[in-house]
């Protein structure tokens, strides 16, 4: 059985590989979402004040049109004051010309303050365009790098995949599409060692006869806890595999 397992094991390194590498892959895919985000957040943002601006400068020649209106109405009531010969009808007209300067002086405030507003819009809106030129002159070479590294990992994808295909043409196909199963599950590694009688993927501790049956080797054992398949690291029968290279690693490391 453990001879079964040196192929799968290899395969599982491969897998472990390219877990990382997709890994690496979604993250800069998110930095190039986030940069362009933020340049669509300045878009939005610049034509938002584009329409503000638009608003204002129609509301401010709206405005305007009524001043001229009130000025032609104030001077038709002017030359009718000047054909008057009653005190009534005089002061009547008068009344009405006092009105109608109120009238203009209010419209001429509410014009000067559009005026102001408007000018603070387009003094940020240009601010906006000057980042948003910025934003997309200093990210394009952060882009060229996150693109040429995504080939780059898509590359080693690639190569990674033709040597597991290799390896799972000679891998038996039952113990295969159970390690596929519990990878699917998991997304991390699933076939793993007996470290100090206890499972090295959920690290919790084992009985001795499970430990003795992991031992022998003689059949595929899973943890009782997180369904993983034990291993005895130990084992010569994996002699050649990436789990022997990493056991070695440790040794060397501790003495």
């Amino acid at each position: 059985m453990l001879e079964d397992l040196k192929d799968i094991l290899d395969i599982q390194e491969l897998d472990m590989k390219m877990l990382r590498l997709l890994r690496i892959k979604k993250e800069r895919q998110k930095e190039l979402l986030q940069i362009e985000d933020l340049r669509k957040e300045l878009r939005q943002q610049l034509t938002e004040k584009q329409t503000e601006i638009e608003d204002h400068s129609k509301s401010i020649q709206t405005l305007e049109q009524k001043i001229q209106d009130l000025l032609a109405r104030s001077k038709k009531l002017e030359a009718q004051q000047a054909n008057v010969k009653k005190a009534d009808e005089f002061n009547a007209l008068t009344q009405e010309m006092t009105q109608i300067e109120r009238e203009k002086i209010s419209l001429e405030q509410k014009v000067s303050d559009l005026v102001d507003k408007r000018v603070s819009e387009e003094e940020l809106h240009e601010r906006i365009k000057d980042s948003l030129k910025s934003s997309e002159e200093s990210s394009l070479a952060l882009e060229r790098e996150i693109q040429s590294s995504i080939k780059m990992i898509n590359d080693e994808g690639l190569n990674l995949k033709s040597q597991r295909d290799s390896l799972a043409t000679k891998s038996n196909p039952e113990i295969l599409a159970i390690y596929e199963k519990l990878l699917r599950n998991k997304k991390d590694r699933v076939i793993v060692p007996i470290e100090n009688r206890t499972c090295s993927g959920c690290h919790i501790v084992l009985t001795a006869q499970h430990e003795n049956l992991v031992r022998k080797g003689e059949n595929l054992i899973f943890c009782e806890h997180c369904s993983r398949i034990h291993y005895w690291q130990e084992s010569e029968a994996l002699e050649g595999t990436a789990a022997a290279t990493r056991r070695r690693r440790r040794r060397t490391a501790s003495a």
